[in-house]
């Protein structure tokens, strides 16, 4: 007898509950692809061996007057009239020499540990925007409501395995700022947390925060990596007092410090590929040589983020082959030190349309084929950094999942070729929809989508017909909606609120410059 029709969507939906869940791991990626050059070895050699030259012979400005004493002390040559420093390529070779190649970063859950190593991935989202935007409140000046909101979001991706600087919650004073976002990132999430270098001041507050909410020693926090910060100098050449400050403060705390000169073709760096990436290259050396002073064997990451300016009107390009290009000569040079590096995607688009997934994907693609141990400005970015979008966010996620599906590789055994449980089964001109495989994996064999549509025209058109950006901002309202932090134990929880309160009316503290 045909059953009738509820019974028939009782038993459907009865067999969707008893399907076996898929089970994903995206949290400790490797990267699964063959690595891309775009220089020859020999070219390669020529490009450090300049940085080496600038740094001996043109120098570096230095703005800290306790940096210029450290880099004086392990022998540099220093002109504090000019705030000029001049570092030898021997110092330079001691700091690599004592340069961690792989960096375990502890997270608030073990689970959420990373490895800062060559061929590990770590993916992060947008970053440090002083705008965000969506389809239903437009484009508005960051504010804490959005910090929270984007934290939120990011933290129920697992694909994200960094906090990032998010946005800026301009509503908050400057003085507490990073009390507040210190402490979110502490009960909201337990991914691996990011610190501003604003002064030691604030440094030493957030500090105090994660080592205690965490219940940890001094010894313990400082023998381990539990946050970290990004350190960018002022191309060309230059590095001011905050980042110097902050490369100081997490050496010696044996925190992260992921060195970035932010470089762009035509504008703080020369024009071509070549020599952009010379002087960063340069700059990072710098940086790195000053950790290692301050600390040897401090966790440091080579980093990097070349592109080019759009000629006509002076704006920033992102996803252009210029940017693909300085990519893979960024891995070259990081292979050449062997030292664990961080790239960066991102869109001048600005609206989350075909040109942003465009320019996201290129500058994506070139960090993956130049092997990047992190990827930062992953998913969200706008206007060359300057807002953050949350159907971006979801929509750059969606192709983040993607490749971390890849990274788990195809397999080809016996099962997997299914000779007795597929090919044996289908006679010519049959399908494979009832095949013992397909029924036993039908459930678990493909990628599950967050935010596109495989249905097609008549189904999607019943639908709604809706695009890409409006499913993307039901995708993130539905994920607003549901408050999934992970637990924080509450009596640390309300120390760390004592300790806030206290320092706030204290004054908090200002950030340095």
């Amino acid at each position: 007898m045909t059953p009738e029709p509820s019974a028939r969507r009782r038993g459907r939906k009865s067999a969707a509950a008893q399907a076996p869940k898929r089970q994903v791991n995206y949290r400790q990626l490797k990267n699964p692809f063959p690595l891309m050059e775009v220089f020859p070895a020999h070219q390669i050699a020529d490009m450090h061996e300049t940085a080496l030259n600038i740094l001996e012979e043109l120098g570096m400005k230095v703005l800290l007057p306790q940096a210029r004493r450290i880099y004086a002390k392990g022998g540099a040559r220093v002109d504090d009239d000019a705030e000029m420093v001049y570092i030898g390529r021997d110092m330079v070779e001691a700091a690599l020499a004592t340069a961690p190649r792989s960096i375990t970063c502890r997270a608030g859950a073990r689970e959420r540990d990373i490895t800062l190593e060559l061929g590990s991935l770590v993916f992060q989202a947008g970053a440090g925007a002083p705008n965000a935007t969506d389809l239903e409140r437009g484009r508005r000046p960051g504010s804490a409501r959005d910090y929270l909101e984007y934290l939120q979001l990011t933290h129920h991706f697992d694909v994200f395995h960094m906090i990032s600087p998010q946005v800026e919650p301009q509503d908050v004073p400057v003085h507490l700022r990073h009390y507040f976002t210190t402490e979110a990132q502490m009960t909201r999430t337990d991914k691996f947390p990011f610190i501003f270098s604003r002064g030691t001041p604030q440094v030493m507050d957030c500090f105090e925060m994660i080592r205690d909410l965490r219940g940890l020693t001094d010894a313990e926090f400082m023998a381990e990596p539990r946050c970290y910060t990004i350190i960018n100098t002022n191309s060309p050449r230059t590095l001011d007092i905050p980042m110097a400050q902050g490369l100081i403060d997490f050496a010696r705390h044996g925190q992260v410090s992921i060195v970035t000169p932010f470089t762009l073709m035509g504008a703080m760096a020369p024009i071509t590929v070549a020599g952009a990436i010379t002087l960063s290259h340069a700059e990072v050396l710098a940086a790195i040589t000053l950790t290692q002073l301050a600390k040897p064997g401090a966790p440091v990451c080579y980093g990097t983020f070349t592109s080019n300016v759009d000629m006509k009107s002076g704006a920033p390009a992102f996803g252009t082959p210029a940017h693909f290009q300085a990519s893979l000569a960024a891995g070259q040079l990081a292979r050449f030190l062997g030292l664990p590096w961080r790239s960066a995607a991102g869109s001048a688009s600005n609206c989350n349309d075909v040109q942003a997934a465009n320019e996201n994907q290129m500058g994506l693609w070139g960090c993956l084929m130049a092997g990047a141990t992190v990827i930062i400005h992953a998913a969200g970015w706008l206007e060359g950094g300057l807002s953050v979008s949350y159907e971006k966010l979801i929509t750059d996620a969606e192709v983040l999942n993607m490749i971390a599906e890849l990274c788990a590789g195809a397999q080809a055994g016996t099962e997997e070729i299914g000779y007795a449980s597929a090919l044996t089964q289908v006679e010519p001109q049959g399908h494979f929809f009832a095949a013992p495989q397909t029924m036993d994996r039908y459930s678990t064999e493909f990628y599950e989508p967050v935010v596109h549509d495989y249905a097609n025209f008549g189904t999607w058109t019943e639908r709604g017909a809706l695009d890409a950006n409006s499913r993307a901002t039901r995708v993130w309202k539905d994920i607003l909606a549901h408050d999934n932090r992970p637990q924080t134990d509450e009596t640390r929880a309300e120390a760390l609120q004592a300790f806030i309160a206290k320092r706030t009316a204290e004054g908090g503290a200002p950030p340095e410059s």
